[in-house]
């Protein structure tokens, strides 16, 4: 069975959240070689037992085959870390969903992104200086990136839909599932003419406590996020936590300083967030070349002026697998000898979350293996 069906079954299986998935892939098994396993050999890999009991049957691949079938006959795409669509950004994240669920133009993944969030009771001022900056952007070539929350995230995506811009919609329910309701038709233009995205799939129940989940993915596909409108306990804010965590930019929109909705952005402004009285102030802050080689990733990564120096000297031997930069950053090191992670972490500079990623990205690719120790070599 290929390796994506049972991803797919694993990243769905009851018992089965984000750490027990990366035990799984760090034990370096073969996931051909899984819906195999009995329920001892899942006990083995130290699955709880009701986990073990049940793993058998959900990765049967005949029940595998009718999930994905399922999928396919809505027009949902799958996307897991193994496929070239999964964004390079979002890998570089930490604790990046294992899966996306996508209907739309997947080719959106690998354009450039900026985030836009704000309030779900928006005053006028913030609908117009969303619906400006988003606007703006859209016909500049930029893809906006929010969570279809009523309030400003509509107003956002709106805006790009009506330039003929491109927009992503971050769902915080199954991929499935409209919410708010009165959204329905700005779902179906999404869906037409960008791209709708969730990590969550069909028949999963909604509960308050994905909503801020998904603000981690809006951040993670984004160079940078821009809080238009915010009350100072707006969950709007979130997002702006996530992209500072991740290394993103983030752009606060001043506003009044009477008015409640405008001291979320007002704070984020003390605390260092870029000041936006314009697209410009936006658009400044990354080369005019980068929104064009972000149209196709192959040539970005090609291309991309983040290549470091020491990534010049890369061997021969490590060029040949299809890695990242910072892939090729961890592979360089290791090809010097093995390493700790708080050895890599000092030599090569990333910070833990960003290494953590790469690493288990490696171990996925079948290029490093993990020791006693927190050691790691090449495979």
């Amino acid at each position: 069975m290929n390796e994506k069906l049972v991803w797919l079954g694993l990243c769905e299986a009851s018992g089965i959240g984000w750490k027990r998935m990366s035990d799984i892939l760090q034990n370096h098994v073969d996931l051909r070689e899984l819906p195999e396993w009995d329920a001892g050999s899942w006990r083995g890999l130290g699955m709880p037992e009701k986990v073990a009991q049940s793993l058998p049957q959900q990765l049967q691949p005949e029940y595998l085959m009718s999930k994905m079938k399922k999928y396919k006959d809505q027009g949902i795409h799958i996307i897991t870390m193994l496929d070239e669509e999964y964004p390079t950004l979002m890998k570089e994240t930490f604790q990046p969903p294992w899966i996306l669920y996508a209907k739309g133009r997947l080719e959106l993944l690998s354009s450039f992104c900026i985030g836009m969030v704000g309030t779900r009771v928006p005053t006028a001022y913030g609908r117009k200086v969303g619906e400006l900056l988003a606007g703006e952007m859209a016909e500049r070539g930029v893809t906006i990136v929010s969570g279809m929350a009523r309030g400003i995230d509509s107003v956002c995506h709106d805006a790009a839909l009506r330039v003929n811009g491109s927009t992503i919609a971050v769902l915080g329910t199954a991929i499935d599932m409209i919410y708010p309701a009165e959204n329905r038709s700005l779902y179906h233009r999404i869906a037409d003419q960008g791209l709708i995205l969730s990590e969550y799939p069909i028949g999963t129940k909604s509960s308050p406590g994905l909503f801020p989940q998904r603000n981690r993915i809006i951040s993670g596909l984004s160079y940078g996020s821009v809080v238009v409108e915010a009350d100072a306990r707006s969950g709007s804010l979130i997002t702006a936590d996530f992209a500072m965590e991740q290394n993103r930019d983030v752009f606060a929109v001043p506003g009044p300083i009477t008015s409640p909705k405008s001291q979320g952005t007002l704070s984020l402004l003390k605390q260092g967030a870029i000041l936006v009285t314009c697209t410009e102030d936006i658009m400044k802050e990354y080369d005019s070349s980068l929104i064009k080689r972000c149209d196709n990733p192959y040539e970005m990564k090609e291309n991309s002026s983040e290549i470091s120096d020491s990534n010049a000297s890369i061997s021969p031997f490590s060029q040949k697998f299809d890695l990242t930069t910072d892939e090729k950053t961890i592979y360089l090191i290791l090809e010097q000898g093995d390493a700790t992670i708080d050895e890599l972490h000092v030599q090569s500079n990333f910070d833990f979350g960003l290494l953590h990623t790469v690493l288990l990205s490696l171990i996925i690719k079948k290029q490093i293996s993990q020791r006693s120790g927190a050691l790691y070599t090449l495979i």
